[in-house]
């Protein structure tokens, strides 16, 4: 049985309890900006006409708040400019942006796999004062409080939650009813069912997991070495934890899934998962939450009635399942040109309660009550996998070995490296990284 991890926050809780770690959420299908929410959005008019530059990639999840803010809190001689961009472009800009004393951007999407580092480098405006002073117009009291600490750091905020994402996994209902198949709840289930799926002779790849050499794979290695109960970082010792057996095991396990899978997975990001599930060349998919309403929708497949959700699976069994939570946010760039109390009130705005309403079922939203089972059709395997996400590393290094070791994790999991030699790389990349942070 795995066991818990030790070193990390513990599970925060969000309707039962939860965590938070990273995302790489990728590109895809987007919510029209015809279907934005009109919501009060309240700020002094400027002495100036004034352009406020939006920095979000475009989703079906983060889409319904980002057009939210363009559509309502465009007035008062302000224009609010959002460009689309996928998520790789996101993050470069987000580099560019916050690397000078003055930005591109007023307003950034963030996420609480990111925001330690950024607010450890006081590139991030904390919020909290701000967040007092508007509590009561804009209900931010009713924002789970535990995706507020997950987009928080050394005790200040500075993210406004909008939304969580969690894995997910979605299924075909009509062929796992025709092979008497149950949604598995381990990795060695996975195996079995996606053999007997094989056999069948109708899906030769069953299985499809985003695991994108240059972005995905490293959240998917996370995911596996969490649910096996292992952080990145022991944060007590500040010891990198990949000479761990179980840091070999999240690898040995991702590849035992390689002979249900596409030869080429690792050039799927998430829209090409969502791709297979939707021409039925897989039968078994793993994503973030924020892709399961797409795979709803007869405009994207005529299988949309076929699909089913569930939690992941555990990758050994147990409590902790073969996954990660991410939340996403705004956040205001400590050099933004805007004044800061109108951004604030524009961010405010997009994430109101009559905001959050409107974005089910694309997104998760911040607010505790809004997503159900009459709301959502992955409502349920959604609330599990966020009580039973492994805890949140939420400290400025763990960013920075997820992207420096990521190259050795697409090399491990495509073979072209030994497990062993892999782990002793990512070991020491880790340490290299640590050291700076105990000087």
């Amino acid at each position: 049985m795995p066991r818990p991890r030790t070193t990390a926050v513990r599970a925060l809780a969000i309707t039962t309890s939860a965590a938070l770690l990273l995302t790489a959420c990728g590109a895809g299908s987007r919510t029209s900006s015809s279907t934005a929410a009109q919501v009060e959005c309240d700020f002094p008019a400027p002495s100036k006409a004034t352009t406020v530059n939006v920095l979000a990639y475009n989703s079906s999840a983060v889409d319904p708040f980002t057009n939210t803010m363009v559509k309502s809190c465009s007035k008062n001689q302000v224009t609010v400019k959002h460009e689309p961009i996928d998520f790789g472009g996101q993050v470069q800009k987000t580099t560019a942006t916050l690397a000078g004393d003055t930005g591109t951007y007023d307003v950034l999407e963030t996420y609480s796999f990111i925001v330690p580092k950024y607010a450890a480098e006081q590139k991030l405006k904390p919020l909290d004062d701000y967040v007092a002073e508007f509590d009561k117009e804009y209900g931010l009291s009713d924002i789970n409080k535990a995706m507020r600490q997950a987009m928080s750091y050394d005790g200040k905020l500075y993210g406004l939650p909008m939304q969580a994402q969690m894995y997910v996994m979605a299924y075909r209902k009509d062929v796992f009813e025709s092979l008497g198949l149950k949604p598995p709840t381990t990795f060695a289930e996975l195996r079995d069912v996606a053999g007997k799926i094989q056999q069948a002779g109708q899906i030769k790849y069953p299985v499809a997991l985003p695991l994108l050499a240059s972005a995905d794979i490293a959240t998917a290695y996370d995911a596996a070495l969490g649910s096996l109960g292992v952080d990145y970082v022991d944060s007590a010792t500040m010891t990198p934890n990949f000479d761990k057996p179980e840091a070999a095991k999240a690898f040995d396990e991702l590849r035992s899934l390689a002979p249900f899978m596409n030869p080429q997975v690792t050039t799927f990001d998430q829209p090409r998962v969502q791709q297979q599930m939707y021409n039925g060349s897989a039968a078994i998919a793993i994503m973030f939450s924020g892709r399961m309403n797409d795979l709803t929708q007869a405009s994207n497949s005529k299988l949309s009635q076929q699909f089913a959700f569930a939690p992941p699976p555990a990758v050994e069994g147990g409590d902790v399942l073969y996954n990660t939570l991410s939340v996403d946010g705004w956040s205001i760039p400590a050099n933004a040109a805007a004044d800061p109390k109108m951004l604030f009130e524009m961010i405010a705005s997009s994430v109101s309660a009559d905001a959050s309403k409107a974005s089910v079922p694309a997104a998760y939203p911040a607010r505790d009550g809004i997503v159900t089972a009459g709301s959502s059709p992955y409502a349920d395997a959604a609330k599990e996998s966020i009580g039973k996400a492994p805890p949140a590393e939420p400290y400025p290094w763990t960013s920075r070995i997820a992207n420096d070791t990521r190259t050795v994790v697409a090399d491990v999991v495509l073979g072209n490296t030994p497990v062993a030699e892999g782990t002793a790389q990512m070991q020491q990349i880790a340490a290299k990284i640590l050291a700076e942070y105990k000087k």
